[in-house]
């Protein structure tokens, strides 16, 4: 079975400004690998912490929080309070009652946001100043687009490992889950 290129390689999006065609292409493949890293991914391993890092669950609530709260920064606003309580909840299995599909669901569902809100982007704004949080640390509108992409493929690349370390654990040492 022949490989699709990655999506960067398959040519400019329509609807997406040239200068986020970047950000918009890297939000893309991270929902692409997520979905084919937790195919056939056991739940009862979704919050596994091998070698004490963060589990799968987590990145995968990450993915989702990181991304709406950077955009909810990059529209000039605020977090609310659900956002604050989903930022909470981020990493602790006892506010979280999701399986590895519905989570896999929530992200792919804020990607397609995330892609929406960056058709609506005039370029022209790119540069005029945004701010980060209760601190109000200052950025650019660009500068939190950019974030969002590579932070969203740090944390693709910190689940990949992740998922490969318990899947290739050995059934005596994770024998109560398989």
């Amino acid at each position: 079975m022949q490989e699709k290129p990655e999506v960067w390689q398959r040519g400019p999006l329509q609807s997406i400004p040239p200068l986020l065609q970047p950000v918009a292409h890297a939000l893309l493949q991270a929902a692409e690998e997520v979905q084919n890293l937790t195919a056939g991914f056991a739940d009862k391993t979704l919050w596994e912490r091998p070698a004490n890092v963060a589990s799968p669950a987590f990145h995968l609530q990450h993915l989702t929080g990181v991304l709406d709260r950077l955009f909810t920064y990059a529209k000039g606003q605020s977090l609310t309070e659900q956002q604050l309580q989903y930022l909470a909840a981020e990493g602790d299995p006892a506010q979280t009652h999701m399986d590895t599909n519905q989570l896999v669901d929530l992200f792919n569902r804020r990607v397609e946001i995330s892609i929406a809100e960056l058709s609506g982007v005039d370029e022209s704004t790119l540069t005029e100043a945004r701010t980060i949080g209760r601190k109000k640390i200052p950025t650019t509108l660009v500068g939190l687009y950019v974030h969002a992409a590579e932070h969203t493929m740090r944390h693709v690349g910190q689940l990949h490992v992740t998922i490969k370390i318990l899947k290739g654990m050995n059934a005596k040492t994770l024998g109560r889950y398989f």
